[in-house]
């Protein structure tokens, strides 16, 4: 029984915040005849008063991953928001516009999220790499030190994963509130009644990254049960 609950928690805590923030941005998705243009329209626009003109809006294949890519230079949002006119689309799309005013102004801690996440993608590469050779060497070896080394430097490089994304937690909250919501509000581009619903998707865009950690916790996690570590 204890263990059955302890389950039901970690899953919880792995699969629970991905399911609010799809849950919040679903829930505000309706659309809306009266909004005068789509989330990939209000992005444009913004840019382009930010003197961003350089900045492209692209629209991603599918639903999901909207994200603003420092290298490019460029803003993708998925079909629904980029040609949506919902509460959803218009918030994503400045907070993504968020990220590219960050990146203009020079930012810091998005330049050094930039550079973790580029880092811990190839640093993972390793680590799993690591993880599948360890039994191997083991093998090959049989010393059990060698095993247990290269186990705990596998799983380490993996968790670099979870603390990419914990560091990426104060610049998505910066990009939401401390430049996208001023956006809305000083703009008028929502009326007061849908600004208390902008300020729920802007909150879950901040998110976003918790539950992709929480993913990350659980890759770890399935590695260490699938070696029996």
């Amino acid at each position: 029984m204890i263990y059955a609950v302890i389950a039901v928690i970690f899953v919880a805590l792995m699969f629970g915040p991905q399911l609010w923030v799809r849950r919040v941005i679903a829930d505000h998705s309706d659309e809306r005849p009266d909004f005068p243009g789509t989330g990939g329209e209000l992005a444009r626009h913004l840019l382009d008063e930010a003197g961003l003109d350089h900045v492209p809006v692209e629209v991603l294949p599918a639903d999901g991953g909207d994200h603003y890519d420092p290298g490019a230079k460029a803003i993708r949002l998925s079909p629904s928001h980029h040609n949506g006119r919902s509460i959803s689309a218009v918030a994503i799309a400045a907070h993504e516009v968020g990220h590219a005013l960050q990146d203009a102004d020079g930012y810091r801690p998005l330049a050094l999220r930039t550079r973790l996440a580029t880092a811990a993608q190839k640093i993972q590469g390793i680590g799993s790499i690591l993880l599948i050779g360890a039994p191997i060497v083991m093998a090959i070896t049989r010393k059990p030190s060698i095993l247990l080394l290269e186990l705990g430097a596998g799983l380490a490089i993996l968790a670099t994963g979870i603390v990419v994304h914990l560091i990426t937690l104060p610049v998505e909250i910066d990009a939401s509130f401390s430049r996208a919501l001023p956006i809305l509000q000083r703009g008028g581009y929502l009326d007061r009644e849908d600004l208390p619903g902008a300020k729920k998707v802007l909150r879950a865009a901040a998110l976003t990254y918790i539950a992709v950690a929480m993913v990350s916790l659980l890759d770890v996690m399935r590695w260490l049960r699938l070696l029996r570590f």
